[in-house]
């Protein structure tokens, strides 16, 4: 689920496949066909690598190129990894940006431009080329484009900000074509909203007026309603079990805007380079932990006993039935989060399983 308005099509492998009896590249060959000739509005189709498709040895890289040969120019195909084998579940946002770089066409002059990078909800995209605008950036793409014929140019002059934490790959790939990355807190709440777009702002030479202007109406926003659930949170304890890479901001959010006492915050992977300016403010001697070691995890999650549990599907019913209340990550993510008129949104996904206990009647 990459984008905010997914579009499906899926091949199931059956016996013959898994056996060796058919041939998977004429299968796929003919899945693909079938869907375009369905769907002819298609430009752009992705081959996502599975766990079955690595285990019979299914070569997408090779099928990408052969496929996008037999469509040109109509339709181009690409491929990523997306297999639970290797990653982590949000690291297919990543490697699919990383996959749509090279696509991009190449900057051919040397003026400067402003690339917002992650996937993002049409309203939230709105809400940001309008506060982009009214700080006079005029230059504004995004990345991936609503539409694929909409490719932005990449190169030097290319300067990007990131709205999701766990695009490491795709940092690699922008970089080597040049474009530079502008450090920053992630836009969530209404201190994150506003650090990310002070960064871009000092980055193309807004002055302090003009940014003041633009974005004094949308923080006074994010205030009133983050004010209406700071009752329900403040003072509240809360563990994050690693899980979707959004756990830091998360955690900077929830501690210096909700008034949350974060216990432990774990995280799949630890981008330092992405997350430094996260890292600068999460409280002193806050725990936090790399990587999945569940049964430890567990143990410290049980010892604590904090008031809410951010984890993955897989853990929350069982803690739910020991008695610790959860919140869905995977909910956090698909959710838009993003921005000042999103941040009583955000706030909100983690009123309500408080809300929930207190509804129960045991």
């Amino acid at each position: 689920m990459i984008f905010a308005e997914p579009r499906f099509a899926t091949a199931i492998l059956g016996e013959r496949d898994l056996a060796g009896m058919a041939d998977m590249n004429e299968e796929l060959d003919r899945e693909v066909t079938r869907l375009l000739e369905r769907r002819p509005d298609i430009k752009m189709l992705f081959l996502v690598g599975s766990c079955p498709s690595e285990v019979i040895k299914l070569d997408l890289g090779r099928a990408s190129q052969r496929l996008s040969k037999q469509f040109a120019p109509d339709v181009r195909v690409l491929n990523y990894s997306g297999s639970g084998i290797e990653t982590t579940f949000t690291q297919g946002e990543d490697a699919c940006l990383a996959a749509l770089v090279p696509e991009a066409p190449k900057k051919t002059d040397a003026s400067e431009s402003l690339l917002i990078v992650g996937c993002l909800a049409d309203v939230v995209e709105e809400q940001f080329r309008r506060l982009f605008a009214k700080m006079g950036i005029e230059r504004v793409d995004f990345l991936p484009p609503r539409r694929s014929s909409a490719m932005p140019e990449i190169g030097p002059g290319t300067r990007y900000l990131m709205v999701q934490p766990f695009l490491g790959d795709t940092q690699r790939v922008l970089d080597e074509r040049g474009a530079e990355h502008i450090p920053a807190l992630f836009p969530y709440g209404e201190e994150g909203t506003t650090a990310w777009l002070r960064a871009a702002a000092e980055t193309f030479g807004v002055s302090d007026e003009d940014f003041e202007q633009a974005t004094a109406p949308g923080r006074e926003r994010a205030r009133r309603s983050l004010e209406r659930h700071r009752a329900a949170l403040n003072g509240k304890s809360i563990f994050f079990f690693p899980d979707s890479q959004l756990e830091l901001p998360l955690a900077r959010f929830l501690q210096r805007e909700m008034g949350m006492r974060p216990i432990e915050v774990g995280t799949p992977y630890l981008n330092k380079r992405l997350l430094e300016a996260e890292l600068r403010l999460l409280p002193d001697g806050l725990q936090l932990s790399e990587g999945q070691n569940v049964d430890k995890q567990l143990d410290r999650a049980r010892a604590a006993a904090p008031d809410l549990t951010v984890c993955g599907l897989g853990l929350a019913n069982p803690l739910e039935a020991e008695g610790l209340r959860t919140k869905w990550s995977i909910e956090l993510l698909f959710t838009p989060t993003q921005g000042y008129d999103q941040a009583g949104d955000l706030a909100e996904l983690f009123v309500r399983p408080l809300h929930r206990k207190s509804l129960l009647k045991v």
